[in-house]
């Protein structure tokens, strides 16, 4: 099984290989055009998505920054901060505006955000997500 993780460090990745190597192969994309790309030319089987790309260049991150500046009464910085906390959800938008249906497996722990979770489940499925603590 061919699965794609879209983290703009290493740690999901090595993880992964390290535990789950038999019947997996793990491909990384470093951001989230990286990763729409790779999802659009080639065969994937699933899909394991980082929240937080904290490590990635402005002009790699899904969302608009001067939009959601003007949230943050034009604060380019907290727009910034947002939009590297909130990545995944975005990149796991643009999957789906792709036209890519393949499930995708969402590092970050919605067990406290129940209105959130359902809303994100309803809209993108087929998602599910494991609580980012119980990673690396």
């Amino acid at each position: 099984m061919r699965i794609l993780v879209i983290e703009d460090g290493f740690e999901y990745t090595e993880t992964l290989e390290q535990f789950l190597s038999r019947g997996f192969s793990w491909e990384r994309a470093g951001s989230g055009p990286e990763g729409v790309e790779l999802l659009k030319s080639e065969n994937f089987e699933g899909v394991f998505l980082d929240m937080r790309f904290d490590r990635v260049p402005v002009d790699l991150l899904f969302g608009d920054l001067e939009a959601t500046a003007d949230r943050f009464n034009g604060d380019p910085v907290q727009a910034r901060c947002f939009l590297e906390d909130h990545q995944g959800n975005y990149i796991l938008a643009a999957i789906r505006q792709a036209g890519i249906q393949l499930p995708v497996l969402m590092s970050y722990d919605f067990d406290g955000e129940p209105r959130r979770w359902k809303r994100i489940s309803k809209r993108f499925a087929p998602v599910d997500y494991l609580p980012d603590n119980g990673g690396p």
